[in-house]
């Protein structure tokens, strides 16, 4: 098991009023585990913003790698050039 230490937290009164009536809705044992409880919620939720950002990173990185980009203008011009023969190829 895990050693326990004892923390001290400052929280807004609104805050402290959520956490306490949490307790008193029989939702919670104690504030301890409402804190804990929020502490599991935050440690999930910053873990997988960091891997988002991990996989954002290397998407970046392997388009920076793919070599120089093409202007946003000349890849629609050549679609529209594309569109415009195949129209045309069905008349």
């Amino acid at each position: 098991m895990s050693t326990i230490e004892r923390l001290t937290i400052t929280v807004p009164a609104e805050m402290a009023a959520t956490v306490r009536n949490a307790v008193e809705a029989g939702d919670y044992a104690s504030t301890s585990e409402v804190v804990r409880e929020a502490l599991r919620d935050w440690t999930r939720l910053h873990d997988t913003e960091r891997r988002e950002l991990e996989t954002l990173r290397e998407a970046i990185r392997v388009g920076l790698d793919s070599g120089p980009g093409i202007p946003a203008d000349e890849v629609y011009a050549e679609l529209h050039a594309i569109i415009a023969e195949r129209r045309a190829a069905r008349i």
